[in-house]
């Protein structure tokens, strides 16, 4: 479905993303992970039109993506979600999913705008009622509300930016289990960036690990997370044999 190729996104002097090939399937959840400032949001907002590559190429469904405007890239199929919710405030729920309905595939009708809402609503958990204000949503009520927004546009390929962050432990099990579910009932194809790796790597087909703007590893999360680079990435090169030992038994243990 994706195929990137030799992605380069430089400001200035500086890289923040240096020749980044990876390719997703259909039906996928594929998680990227990497410390702070190693390229992920960077990646996203590149796939997502918010910026325009310095080099390389991004093929969507055959379509070049690269350069594109956000809004053609949404009409094509490709929603994000963002890393920290920012709802129009004196829009109900409804009404901020709708609105995301008008925004994506090119939806000209309020009728099929309002449909679209209320399926995204349902999927997410969210309340259809057209008057319930977005001012009573708690963190986990947020995130929901950024993934009906996304889901409204009527995606193909879903960004999901941090959809854990702010969350408990409970809340953050709810939430892989909703992307799980928006992969395996309506079919869409997910990168997922995350922090908390545990759970990521219980949900995903694959990792892919960036470092300071380049790939340093890909592949099954069990081989991810049993990679030296990936270890010293996290642990740092200090990282005593226990350090490396414990994180190998987490491996192992699926966490």
């Amino acid at each position: 479905m994706l195929v990137v190729d030799g992605l380069v996104k430089r400001f200035g002097g500086f890289t923040a993303v240096n020749r980044v090939s990876f390719r997703v399937e259909q039906g996928e959840i594929l998680g990227l992970i990497g410390p702070n400032g190693s390229g992920k949001s960077t990646i996203f907002n590149m796939l997502s039109g918010t910026l325009i590559p310095t080099a390389g190429s991004i093929m969507f469904n055959g379509a070049e993506l690269a350069g594109q405007a956000p809004h053609r890239i949404i009409n094509g199929g490709v929603g994000r979600t963002f890393q920290i919710p920012r709802p129009f405030h004196r829009l109900t729920i409804f009404e901020n999913v709708a609105l995301a309905g008008f925004y994506g595939q090119g939806r000209h009708s309020r009728v099929k705008a309002e449909e679209a809402a209320e399926k995204a609503l349902s999927m997410v958990g969210l309340p259809t009622d057209r008057h319930a204000p977005v001012d009573g949503l708690g963190a986990a009520g947020l995130k929901k509300l950024e993934l009906a927004k996304a889901l409204a546009t009527g995606p193909k390929l879903l960004l999901a930016d941090e959809s854990l962050g702010g969350l408990d432990e409970t809340e953050m099990d709810q939430a892989a289990d909703m992307l799980r579910k928006i992969r395996d009932e309506l079919g869409i194809t997910i990168i997922w960036v995350e922090h908390i790796m545990g759970v990521l790597m219980r949900v995903v087909d694959r990792v892919m690990v960036l470092d300071h703007g380049e790939k340093i590893s890909e592949g099954l999360p069990s081989e991810v997370a049993g990679d030296p680079r990936v270890i010293e990435v996290y642990l740092g090169t200090d990282a005593d044999e226990s350090q490396v030992a414990a994180a190998e038994a987490r491996r192992r243990a699926g966490v």
